[in-house]
Order: C-alpha cells, then sequence, then structure tokens
C-alpha cells in the first residue's frame, strides 16, 4: 500500500508541474485533476448483530486529460481514477444487513477505479476501458445524497450480478447516443465474471474471453419529462449476463445467465414555500424470482434544498426496500439526513437510518437504528 501512495503521489507531482507550465505558457491545460477524502462514523444503537461504533474511510484521486486542450485531436478525453478504502466492517461485524448501510464499506483495499478513454463524435460517445457502471448506468443524481449503498445501485443488480461498481470495476465498452432531443440511448458491455479482490488485490488484472461471457447493458433515458424548467430524468433498462464457465467455477462465482429491468426517475420541483426546491426520487428493479434471492428493489426519497438561509444545504428523507424469495421478510432501510456545505470544499453530513428485518445473515436480527456522521473534503 506505501508504494502504490508513492507511486500515486509521483504521477501527481508530476503532471502537476506539466499543469503549471501550461498556464505559465498561458495555453488551456488539457489536464483536470480531482480527489476527495469521505469518512463515516457509525454507531449501533440496538438491534443487528451487536452494539458498538465503526470508522470508514474513502479516498480517491483522478486525472484527466483531454485531446482537444491538448491540440492532438478533437473530442478525445483520457481518465485515470484510483482509491483506497480502509477502516471497519460494520455491516459485516455490527449490523448484519443484506443492502449494506455504507456506501463507501469495502474492507481495506488499493485500487485502480476506472482507466478509459473517451471520444466524442457529433452525438455519440465512445468509452472504452475500465469503467464504473454507475458512472453512465442505473444512477439517481437526488439519491447520490444518500449514504445507504441501494441508492446508489440497487440491490438486485449489485447482489445477483457481478456489476462493474464501487469498489470492484471492470473492463467495457459503452455507447452514449443522444438521437433526439432530450433523449439518451446508452448501451454497454462489460466482462462478466471479473476477477474478485482475493485474487486480483489491486484491480490490475483484466482478462476478457467466449467463456467468461459477458455483461450487456441497455438503457434509454428521457429528460425533462414533466417540466422543460426543471432537471429531470427518466430511465428505464435491461441487463443481461451469460458466460460458459465450468460447474464448479459456477459454485464459487457466478450464475451462467441472468437478467433483469429497471427504471428510475429522478424530478426537481419548486417549492411553493419560500424560493428553495425539491428533488425527488423513485428506484425499481426486478429479476427471476426462480434464479435470484433478492429479485426486487424499490426506493424513492425526497430531498428539500436551501435550509432557511443555508442555500447550499439539503435534508433528505428516503427508503429502500429489498425483496426476497421463501416468504422471507423484506429488509426496509429509512433514512434521514442533512448535508451541510461549508464553502467550496466541506461537507458535514448525519444521518440516521432504520432498517426493518436486517437480513444478511442466517440470524432472525431485530431492527437495527444506526447514527452515522459523514464529512467529505474535495481537492
Amino acid at each position: 500500500m506505501r508504494k502504490v501512495a508513492i507511486i500515486i503521489s509521483i504521477i501527481y507531482l508530476s503532471l502537476f508541474e506539466l499543469d503549471q507550465i501550461s498556464l505559465a505558457q498561458n495555453r488551456v491545460s488539457p489536464f483536470n485533476f480531482g480527489g476527495e477524502y469521505t469518512g463515516d462514523l457509525s454507531a449501533n444503537i440496538s438491534g443487528g448483530i451487536k452494539r458498538g461504533s465503526a470508522y470508514m474511510g474513502l479516498v480517491s484521486f483522478g486525472i484527466g486529460f483531454d485531446t482537444e486542450k491538448s491540440k492532438l485531436w478533437r473530442g478525445g478525453s483520457f481518465y485515470l481514477q484510483v482509491g483506497n478504502t480502509h477502516g471497519d466492517t460494520p455491516s459485516d461485524n455490527l449490523i448484519g444487513d443484506f443492502q449494506i448501510a455504507s456506501n463507501i464499506e469495502a474492507g481495506n483495499h488499493t485500487y485502480l477505479q476506472e482507466l478509459w478513454y473517451a471520444n466524442q463524435i457529433s452525438n455519440l460517445k465512445i468509452i472504452i476501458g475500465v469503467q464504473d457502471l454507475n458512472s453512465e448506468l442505473a444512477s439517481s443524481e437526488q439519491a447520490g445524497l444518500y449514504r445507504h449503498s441501494s441508492f446508489g445501485t440497487p440491490s438486485s443488480i449489485s447482489s445477483n450480478i457481478p456489476a462493474p461498481v464501487f469498489p470492484l470495476t471492470s473492463m467495457g465498452f459503452t455507447t452514449n447516443w443522444h438521437f433526439l432531443e432530450n433523449w439518451n440511448w446508452i448501451s454497454a458491455i462489460y466482462d462478466g465474471a471479473p476477477i474478485d479482490f482475493d485474487h486480483n488485490p489491486h484491480n490490475l488484472s483484466w482478462t476478457i474471453d467466449q467463456h467468461g461471457g459477458y455483461l450487456w447493458f441497455n438503457e434509454l433515458d428521457k429528460k425533462n419529462i414533466f417540466s422543460q424548467t426543471y432537471d429531470g430524468v427518466l430511465k428505464i433498462g435491461t441487463y443481461y449476463q451469460h458466460h460458459q464457465l465450468s460447474v464448479e467455477e459456477l459454485q464459487s462465482r457466478v450464475k451462467a445467465e441472468d437478467f433483469g429491468i429497471y427504471a428510475i426517475l429522478d424530478q426537481l420541483i419548486k417549492n411553493p414555500i419560500g424560493k428553495s426546491k425539491i428533488g425527488l426520487f423513485t428506484q425499481f428493479s426486478y429479476t427471476p424470482l426462480a434464479v435470484n434471492m433478492n429479485y426486487y428493489y424499490v426506493g424513492g426519497g425526497l430531498n428539500f434544498y436551501g435550509i432557511g438561509s443555508r442555500s447550499e444545504d439539503v435534508v433528505g428523507l428516503a427508503l429502500a426496500s429489498a425483496g426476497f424469495r421463501d416468504n422471507k421478510h423484506s429488509e426496509t432501510v429509512f433514512e434521514l439526513t442533512y448535508k451541510g456545505v461549508l464553502g467550496e470544499n466541506i461537507y458535514l453530513q448525519p444521518v440516521f437510518q432504520y432498517i426493518l428485518h436486517p437480513s444478511g445473515t442466517e440470524m432472525e436480527l431485530k431492527d437495527v437504528l444506526l447514527t452515522s456522521f459523514r464529512f467529505g473534503v474535495h481537492f
């Protein structure tokens, strides 16, 4: 891990120096730098496996390079993102939930998150390389406020197929076609059986072959479906996963064939009281009951932007519910959160979650009351 950190630092300092030289020559820099540290302090007040507290952290760093700004060729861009997760795993050790209460819980890993090349040709964008599915597909902007992992990728997707999402991504090919005003069609094919962290600890080994198969996503997006004044989008998607691994490999990895559908709605509306805005979102996903334990997911929430004189702050209330077969109770999470923005680079976010029927273990656990405090620093 120390060697990886040193390498990242050298790359950053080298590119920073090139960036400064470019600016000194009065040119627009082709480099774009960004990073973030996210910290989570949690306490299980009651229920679950046991009471207790835990801390988790996520640091990520990204470098972009624009070929047009560098006067090489038009429409091209490269992107590299690396990350490190560290700290406790409260869902495993304290809570016992199925959906995972924190979207940064991943254990202790230093890894490559994304490494791709994109090219924009008129109204068509093509991306090839190691990608995070959530960057283009099955994502909700309004749901991004929340801490719970299902608001990022619905649980019936992330738990049933080898989806290339945080923290373990995979090689893929994506097309994003803006074929009509306010209409987008996104199609992406990924490695159908990526190597897990046990055998690929830094996500630097990628294999694509006919036996590994493929994972194919298609999504149709319609923007401004209700209003031209306030942003909104309806997303409807499907996915299909197939490969030809042996029976022994199937038992330890993924199913030979699976598919599902999902729908997401994001919408901003004007608050009738005052000048603030209200954001709402709904999520739904379904996959065959016969082959998947978690066969559906529903989620939704309301966000209130502009709290008193604090125009950048937001408070939200949301729920996420995962449904199971075999007459097992669905696991439903209620999340209440407040995000306070301090300047351009820092935010503080207290979170309360109540988890009905935590279902991540074979034990029958009591409902969980979880309090958390998240903070983020952008750099």
